[in-house]
């Protein structure tokens, strides 16, 4: 639907401030439930997922990861990745940074789009200023901000214009060498990719190991992994003070400047043509209007909202990733529809458990809950570990199997709370946990669930088989 002409005032029954996956999933829900439903973006339909996080960084990594597999497999011949062919395929899956087909989609879906800043001005409006003047948006019943968020860059790395994950995504030039400072999945995987791009890669990292919050040997395998690609991973470190030679440039994935020197916490010091912040991220709460409706941030953050106002996804301070802001966003659409007078809703489960993918090579995977967070819960567990080339299928993936496969059972009710792969493609380990937690099915029961052979599904026999025999 196309933008309204310059000041109009607007009715529509839901106003979602994000046309992000979270946003298009809140709008999409309602409107399939009896509403009608406006996004408001400012940037691209579609927002930091489809153009510069999750649907990039996987275009980047598969073809990497295929021929490191095709590498460990003898009788392929000079398995090589070609850097012009592997950025054009980028290019393709983020649609060359057009939104076109996200507006057609929305046009199809019944869901009228708005461009502009959009902020709150009272309850149950937004006032929208974008290329075509002013719209007033009256919403009745909700408001939805779904915001996302945006990378939290410490104030060490003011004056150097240092790169953030879009430009990692979006890399043009590739820098001789690369600073990445972080440990968690973003700067995993870019330090993945970077390095495959040619970059001589070092990675500076605060604590004393790679995907904090995973079961060690997540972290750890990965940190083998990319030591092996020539990755320089240097532990319990911190960035001191930075400077850049010469002034800063601007473009997406290009060298913004001059090298960038960086003093660290041991003494030392690097030099390095570009320096990729990825220390975390925050909710986009700043310049959405809270203070019209007598609100802030931390509001949102702790849920205490009037019921017209609802928060999705980062901006709701949930687990900041795209399927988890999307599982709500869905859960809220539909019960808007419903508490309006539309068509039914659903009660969640108790417990949705949330899955978690790296796509480094081999891929660290995780859902539910790691053995120690288990434990101080207070849980009794039993865990079973093997190694993830244990079983035929997942052997017969490559020569070389790295990593491992872990599951947490609940001794008190027989069922799984939580599971970790490390491996090749172990990503789609996943969802089979996922689906076993949500619904609560005791392990004795996985048992009767029959591997084909020799798939890598066979590997939940042989975790199933090391439990402890009360359990199986």
């Amino acid at each position: 639907m196309s933008t309204p002409p310059q000041d109009q005032r607007i009715r529509t029954d839901v106003v979602v401030i994000g046309a992000g996956p979270v946003g298009e999933n809140v709008a999409q829900y309602a409107v399939e439930g009896g509403l009608s439903a406006t996004l408001v973006e400012h940037e691209l339909l579609g927002g930091e997922c489809s153009y510069h996080a999750c649907i990039p960084s996987k275009a980047l990594l598969r073809l990497i990861a295929v021929a490191d597999t095709a590498a460990n497999l003898p009788g392929i011949s000079d398995p090589s990745v070609d850097v012009p062919g592997l950025l054009v395929r980028r290019d393709s899956w983020v649609s060359h940074y057009d939104d076109a087909g996200q507006l057609t989609w929305a046009e199809r879906a019944g869901v009228s789009v708005v461009r502009g800043h959009g902020q709150l001005i009272g309850e149950r409006m937004v006032q929208v200023e974008g290329v075509s003047g002013t719209t007033v948006l009256e919403a009745a019943p909700a408001v939805v901000l779904a915001t996302g968020s945006t990378p939290v860059i410490p104030s060490v790395f003011d004056g150097v214009e240092p790169w953030t994950s879009r430009d990692a995504t979006g890399v043009q030039e590739i820098p001789e060498h690369v600073v990445i400072v972080g440990g968690g999945v973003v700067a995993c995987e870019a330090a993945a990719w970077m390095a495959a791009l040619g970059s001589q890669v070092t990675m500076v990292v605060r604590g004393d190991r790679l995907l904090p919050g995973w079961e060690e040997f997540a972290g750890r395998t990965v940190v083998e992994s990319l030591r092996d690609s020539g990755v320089d991973v240097r532990f319990v470190t911190e960035v001191a003070s930075t400077s850049r030679q010469g002034s800063a440039a601007t473009g997406l994935g290009r060298i913004h400047g001059g090298p960038v020197t960086l003093s660290l916490s041991d003494d030392s010091a690097l030099e390095a043509d570009e320096v990729l912040v990825a220390t975390g991220r925050r909710p986009a709460l700043e310049s959405v209007g809270l203070d019209a409706v007598r609100l802030a941030p931390e509001d949102v953050l702790s849920g205490t909202l009037p019921g017209w106002l609802h928060a999705v996804g980062d901006a709701g301070g949930t687990a900041p990733l795209t399927h988890v802001g999307k599982y709500h966003a869905r859960v809220l659409g539909t019960r808007l529809a419903a508490d309006a007078g539309g068509r039914g809703d659903r009660p969640a489960p108790d417990l949705v458990p949330v899955p978690q993918a790296v796509f480094t090579q081999p891929q660290a995977a995780t859902v539910g809950r790691t053995e120690a967070q288990a434990r101080e819960e207070g849980m009794d567990v039993a865990v079973s570990q093997v190694p993830y080339g244990s079983a035929a299928g997942t052997a017969l993936l490559r020569n070389t199997v790295r990593g491992a496969a872990k599951i947490v059972v609940d001794r008190r009710t027989g069922t799984l709370v939580g599971a970790t792969f490390v491996g090749p493609d172990a990503a789609e380990q996943l969802h089979v946990v996922t689906v076993a937690i949500a619904g609560a099915v005791p392990v004795h029961v996985l048992r009767h669930a029959i591997p084909s052979f020799p798939t890598a599904s066979k590997l939940w026999l042989r975790l199933l088989e090391e439990l402890p025999a009360d359990l199986r």
